[in-house]
Order: structure tokens, then C-alpha cells, then sequence
């Protein structure tokens, strides 16, 4: 795809090569500023992701993972259809009409939770199509266009996922996380279920201020910090 996208002011966009995630912190780790946005838009499979220089702990800068979240359920709820579902998990899955469709992944320069990290990247990765000849084969999975989207383009969804980004991470950063908390906990899928997070299973109760899980196991609750959710950076 070679059309022109727009972003918003300090956003920019290159399309990667290979896996747009891996291009996204190639760059960070280089030096780039922030507001890059890293894109792969393949018949059949979306990825973009988005270069962050947070100026807070990585512990509060993990808030960049639910902005970015909420931002494409925003983005992608205002292009399809108003019967499709768009729901996130906590830990960065999509689910579209109930069923997983891609999801979120997030690395930092670091993973001590009170460093300030140089860099750190947010990417999200959406199948178009699906991966198997009959969806019914796999029906806790799915793909985009199988839900009634398939007139959403990946260049007007990814144009619209940094605008709803940006106007997220905006409002976090002047009025810290009530409000970005309080969309992200009605998109949020599983709570007052039973579910398994990082390895621990129990009754999912929300999440701090900070986004991480609460999980209620007998008389205990446990917290699983955002920061669980890291990659090793290269």
C-alpha cells in the first residue's frame, strides 16, 4: 500500500520492511524521537507500532500500553460498523465480537519499574484475513474482515488508531490516569470472571492506578504490575 497517510503534529510515519514492531525499536534503540510510527499494511495482516520517550517512571510510562489500546478501540469502533463489539484484554489482546483478533505488545529500554526508560515501544499486531481456510476451526479466533469490517482500510485505521492515541496520551499526561482509566475499564474484557494472567489465575477484579491486574485468589488479592507484560529488549 503506497498511499499518503496523515498523522497528527510530531508523528511520522516509515513503512518497515520486516515485522513493524522489531522496525519500531531498531529505531528507538538508534536514537530516534519520539512519535515515530512503524507500519507493515499486508492484504491479509496489519501491524504498526508507535516510539515513545517517556519523562516518567516506567512503572507510570506502562500507561502507554492501555493509551494505545483504547485508542485503537476508539479508532476502530468509529470505522466499523455499530454492531461490531471491540473489546481489550489486560493483556493486550483485541477481541472483536467476543473472539481474540491480534493484540497488543510493549518493550522499554529498561525494566526497572522506578528507571525512566529511554525508549519505549507499544505495537499491535491485526489479522485482516483469516489464517484458516474455515474459521469454525479455531471459533475463540478470528480476523477482521470476518467480523463485518471489511470495508475499514488499514491506512484510515491506522491514521485514526495515532489520532486516538495521541488525544489519550495527551489527556493522561495533563490530567493523569482517571480518565484513561476509567475508558479503559469499560472496554476491558473478563472482569468478575475467573482468568489466568501471567501465569496466576483468579477472580479479575480491575486494575490499580497504575493498570495492573487485581486478581483475587481466596482471601487474598494480588497485583501483577503492567510491567509483567515486557519484552526483553534486544
Amino acid at each position: 500500500m503506497t498511499e499518503t497517510l496523515t498523522f497528527p503534529p510530531l508523528m511520522w510515519d516509515e513503512a518497515a520492511n520486516g515485522p513493524a514492531f522489531d522496525h519500531a525499536v531498531m529505531r528507538a534503540v538508534t536514537g530516534c524521537d519520539a512519535g515515530l510510527i512503524a507500519h507493515r499494511l499486508k492484504p491479509e495482516l496489519m501491524q504498526a507500532a508507535l516510539v515513545f520517550a517517556p519523562e516518567v517512571a516506567l512503572s507510570r510510562a506502562m500507561a502507554m500500553l492501555p493509551a494505545c489500546a483504547v485508542g485503537f478501540q476508539n479508532a476502530l469502533g468509529a470505522l466499523a460498523p455499530p454492531e461490531v463489539a471491540v473489546h481489550l484484554d489486560w493483556d493486550g489482546g483485541i477481541r472483536v465480537n467476543g473472539a481474540s483478533c491480534g493484540g497488543f505488545r510493549v518493550m522499554a529500554a529498561t525494566q526497572e519499574p522506578a528507571d525512566t526508560p529511554d525508549w519505549l515501544v507499544v505495537g499491535f499486531e491485526l489479522p485482516l484475513l483469516p489464517g484458516v481456510p474455515e474459521m469454525g476451526a479455531t471459533p475463540e479466533t478470528t480476523a477482521l474482515y470476518v467480523e463485518g469490517c471489511a470495508d475499514v482500510t488499514p491506512p484510515a485505521l491506522l491514521e485514526a488508531w495515532a489520532r486516538h492515541t495521541l488525544n489519550w496520551v495527551t489527556r493522561w499526561d495533563a490530567d493523569g490516569p482517571r480518565a484513561l482509566h476509567a475508558e479503559w475499564r469499560g472496554l476491558v474484557h473478563g472482569i468478575g470472571e475467573e482468568i489466568t494472567l501471567c501465569g496466576q489465575s483468579g477472580s479479575f477484579l480491575g486494575a490499580d492506578e497504575d493498570f495492573g491486574a487485581l486478581l483475587r485468589q481466596g482471601d487474598e488479592t494480588r497485583l501483577i504490575p503492567l510491567t509483567a507484560l515486557l519484552e526483553e529488549a534486544p
